[in-house]
């Protein structure tokens, strides 16, 4: 079972799967920061300086002691993270649309397998049909 586990795990499958997860989150991580960073402050300018980020609807205000510390934390949808998180999903769509229509360019297409000619049983009816057309 140990020798399977070796077999199955040293396959180029197995890595190929492994890289494409690490390289997953690095690229997560860089559409993220161009999402927050550049593309939302660029929206923000053009839609009358909104922060996305800070668009929420409040449910329950926040609690404050007379401390002034937050007793119980406010309560919030917060839908402005959720339209960041839409841009990055397109982003990120995109971004693996452009990969695999340059993978399937540059990848060879499948040779079609030859056609196999008539089986035996098809030849002898072919023939007979062709003797009895003749008679």
């Amino acid at each position: 079972m140990l020798k399977e586990f070796k077999n199955f795990i040293m396959t180029g499958n197995v890595i190929d799967l492994a890289v494409a997860v690490i390289l997953a989150g690095a690229v997560s991580a860089v559409v993220k920061g161009f999402v927050n960073l550049i593309m939302m402050p660029i929206i923000g300018h053009f839609s009358g300086g909104v922060d996305f980020k800070d668009m929420k609807i409040i449910l329950t205000d926040a609690v404050v002691g007379a401390d002034g510390v937050v007793t119980k934390p406010e309560n919030a949808i917060l839908y402005g993270e959720w339209i960041n998180t839409i841009i990055s999903l397109i982003i990120i769509g995109f971004v693996l649309f452009m990969i695999v229509k340059a993978y399937n360019k540059v990848r060879k297409p499948k040779e079609a397998p030859a056609p196999a000619g008539p089986s035996k049983e098809e030849v002898l009816l072919t023939e007979i049909r062709d003797a009895l057309r003749t008679k």
